[in-house]
């Protein structure tokens, strides 16, 4: 048949019209199958909620959607929020019968991304009276109490001492006398002053609140649950807020609840009665809540800004098992009893507490492409319940008797996260209060996927894992740096693995894992990766695998300065990874650990910490210096590793740590231009680790050794000795070796021990203990504080 070309243009035209029309018929129908419902600043609650008539409140809209739900409505349900900011009056609920499906979902959005604000803050409406002194008052109303307070859309100090200091850490301004009687002298009523506190070790924070003073001027106070890890307050990094008398610079505030009287120190020239002023009251601003069996499902939450949720540190009380952290589980979003529910191109910042806490039993969960920044606690916490957790036992020191042990494997109930996910989010500037937190933070839960975040500017570890239980996570091409900033002996990465079959004695320990070795993966059933990141801690390591840590496969990793730890544990597989500057750091190995290390490039000796065994295999490396691996080769390890000490890489000064030249055998180059957030406007707010310049000094000498008594020590030096005996500073001596016929030995000292004062007298290097015991050497008996398994003891030892 013969086509002229009007022809095939009509008949073409014909087509796409038919579809067009078909389209609108088709795609334009389920209108009458969805609905949409709108939220206006402009809205009254008695409105129809439609885009002329809209709401007024988030509130009236969630009650909306619910009468929809059941009136029968199966359809998908946007509820829009137009532009503008919304105080809330008390936390949104959302509750299983208003959930959506998976084909008609429902969607709570900003009509535009980001302009959309709630708010847990109330709008104070202050009347300012100028007194001495550029201090301003005014009146609040009777019973509102507030710990944080925020001038036109900035955050404001509290009333400190020391005053804070933007380029100080930790916190911003620390004072050995921050208590002290000749401090609290000049206070008249330090009644609800907070004191912020390091651990004695830095291993995170506390925080208490002042009862009363006594005569002599000792704060008597209650608080000091937020560490896992019970100790002293830390004697130097401290600070109290909330004094009057401590009100002496511009932008601080204090609040006397007693006369609901505020106090201001504006800066010179400010007329507070011209500024706004909001104070955070709610602790959460969005709760998802249902159960495993009646699941909150198909919620999706886009494009919105969280700010101005209450500090909750006080509350932080709940044990993680027996990891460091405790917890309170609260956030700005919370969701328990979900599932496919998602958090999406969001912003949380300005925030008190946690930014988003995913309690419990949760399915298929994602937190995607938000900006966390400026909170006063954790940015994504996926957090389970004890009462899955079979022989469950709390703190360090505490464990469950061997005949009382639970022998099966893997949960018992279902309620915790799993087959969750946190991608693409910016996380920064986090921990603002609290220390002990995370960019995200896993405990109690299982195949959880953390892919693609940035995170940085984080006072201890940017990602942690709690626990072993139960595995099978996920992470992968992340970008965490500038970690550990007000904390010490952690990593970037880090985790604990203090499980069933771990005990806080070695010695008891090492029987357990002998008698019982089917135990070390009751717990950790599914392999952990940590695969293709970069991450950067100047002030612990890269990577590190704490305590009983088991059952991770590590490769293609890019650890920009602390290198790559591993304490006891077991099945860690650990290879294709590059250590800038760094290397290995294995601490306090098990027996048949079964730990391997192969085919990674490090560019110092491994720095191991009373290894007597070496696992399956350390060998078939890469040494930039031949003089370290022949250090390593003395140990009986490394045979057939080599040194590559003209290695070359392609761009290493702008983190391109790929191999230029010849190749390396068993070593496989990986991507490294796509670590962290892909989202467009989140790339162009995110920061980029600063990337060292590789050193070509040989390193890590040995240290001064002494002899004495048939046993030798050495001063404590590094962070890893400090944190292989769990010391609180890096200072002591280590007994390096101990005749078993030695005095000493006989009187209960042991190789490993860390001795940190003898006679009474602080220890702090060899020359110390020297010094000590050449003067008393005619003393009929010799008293030694020690270190093991990480608690200090006392010895009274006769000569």
């Amino acid at each position: 048949m013969y086509y002229t070309l009007t022809n095939v243009i009509r008949f073409t035209l014909f087509i796409l019209l038919g579809y067009y029309y078909l389209s609108i018929r088709v795609f334009a129908q389920p209108s009458a199958n969805s609905k949409t419902i709108y939220v206006s600043l402009s809205g009254n609650d008695r409105n129809p909620g439609t885009k002329s008539k809209p709401y007024a409140s988030p509130q009236a809209g969630i009650d909306a959607v619910s009468k929809l739900k059941k009136e029968g409505f199966t359809g998908a349900i946007e509820l829009v929020l137009m532009d503008g900011k919304y105080y809330l009056d008390k936390p949104l609920q959302i509750y299983p019968e208003i959930s959506g499906t998976e084909g008609s979902p429902f969607t709570i959005r900003a009509a535009i991304a980001r302009n959309v604000t709630l708010s847990g803050s109330k709008l104070l409406e202050l009347q300012w009276e100028k007194l001495e002194n550029g201090l301003w008052k005014a009146k609040v109303p009777k019973q509102l109490n507030f710990q944080e307070l925020f001038a036109d859309g900035n955050r404001l100090v509290r009333a400190r001492y020391p005053n804070f200091d933007a380029q100080v850490a930790p916190f911003n301004g620390y004072a050995a006398d921050a208590i002290s009687p000749e401090r609290t002298s000049a206070w008249k009523d330090p009644k609800g002053a907070i004191v912020h506190a390091l651990h004695a070790g830095r291993w995170g924070g506390f925080h208490y609140r002042v009862l009363s003073k006594d005569p002599k001027g000792n704060l008597i106070f209650e608080g000091g649950t937020q560490n896992n890890r019970p100790s002293k307050m830390h004697d130097t990094y401290r600070y109290v807020e909330n004094v009057f008398e401590e009100l002496d610079t511009v932008l601080e505030w204090y609040l006397d609840e007693q006369t609901a009287t505020l106090y201001y120190l504006p800066d010179s020239g400010t007329d507070p009665n011209q500024q706004t002023f909001e104070a955070p009251l709610l602790e959460n601003i969005i709760t998802l809540l249902g159960t495993a069996s009646n699941p909150v499902h198909d919620i999706n939450i886009q494009g919105i800004r969280f700010i101005h949720t209450a500090p909750t540190f006080m509350k932080t009380a709940e044990p993680l098992l027996r990891s460091d952290w405790t917890i309170y589980r609260q956030g700005a979003i919370k969701l328990e009893g979900t599932t496919k529910c998602t958090i999406s191109d969001s912003d949380f910042s300005d925030l008190g507490g946690n930014a988003v806490f995913i309690s419990n039993y949760n399915r298929a969960v994602v937190i995607r492409d938000n900006l966390i920044e400026r909170i006063g606690a954790g940015a994504i916490n996926f957090v389970g319940s004890a009462d899955a957790v079979r022989s469950p036992a709390f703190r360090y020191e505490k464990f469950v008797a061997e005949q009382d042990m639970d022998t099966l494997s893997g949960p018992k109930t279902t309620n915790y996260p799993a087959q969750c996910e946190a991608h693409g989010n910016l996380i920064r500037y986090i921990g603002l209060i609290e220390k002990q937190v995370a960019g995200v933070q896993i405990a109690m839960a299982s195949s959880i996927r953390v892919f693609h975040n940035t995170i940085y500017q984080v006072p201890r570890a940017g990602i942690n894992i709690g626990d072993g239980t139960w595995g099978g996570h996920d992470i992968a091409f992340n970008d965490v740096f500038h970690t550990v900033l007000e904390t010490s002996d952690h990593g970037a990465f880090n985790s604990w693995g203090r499980d069933r079959f771990w005990h806080p004695n070695r010695t008891q320990m090492d029987a357990l894992v002998a008698k019982h070795p089917q135990w070390i993966l009751l717990d950790a059933v599914e392999t952990t990766l940590i695969r293709n990141n970069r991450f950067q801690c100047d002030h612990g390591w890269d990577i590190d695998l704490d305590d009983g840590s088991s059952n991770y496969r590590i490769f293609n990793n890019l650890c920009l300065s602390g290198g790559l730890k591993l304490r006891e544990g077991f099945y860690r597989t650990v290879y294709n990874n590059i250590m800038v500057n760094n290397g290995f750091h294995p601490h306090v190995w098990f027996k048949d650990s079964h730990d391997v290390f192969r085919h990674n490039i490090v560019m110092q000796p491994h720095q191991d910490i009373q290894v007597h065994y070496w696992g399956d295999t350390v060998d078939y490396n890469f040494y930039t210096h031949r003089k370290d691996l022949e250090k390593d080769q003395a140990k009986g390890i490394e045979q057939h590793s080599i040194a590559v000490e003209n290695i070359k890489f392609k761009n290493a000064s702008t983190g391109d740590f790929s191999l230029d030249g010849f190749p390396l055998r068993g070593y496989t180059d990986f991507d490294m231009s796509h670590f962290g957030v892909n989202a467009p406007r989140l790339r162009t707010l995110a920061a980029e680790p600063e990337i060292p310049k590789i050193t070509l000094e040989k390193s890590n000498k040995d240290g001064e050794y002494f002899d004495w008594k048939e046993g030798r020590f050495k001063s404590v030096e590094t962070l890893g000795e400090q944190s292989a005996a769990g010391l609180p500073t890096i200072a002591g001596v280590r007994i390096v070796k101990l005749a078993d016929s030695s005095l000493l030995h006989r009187g209960g000292l042991r190789t490993g021990d860390v001795i940190v004062a003898c006679q009474g007298e602080t220890v702090h290097t060899v020359k110390d203990f020297k010094t000590i015991i050449k003067r008393d050497e005619y003393h009929t008996q010799i008293t030694i504080d020690f270190y093991r398994n990480q608690v200090k003891q006392s010895l009274v030892i006769k000569k």
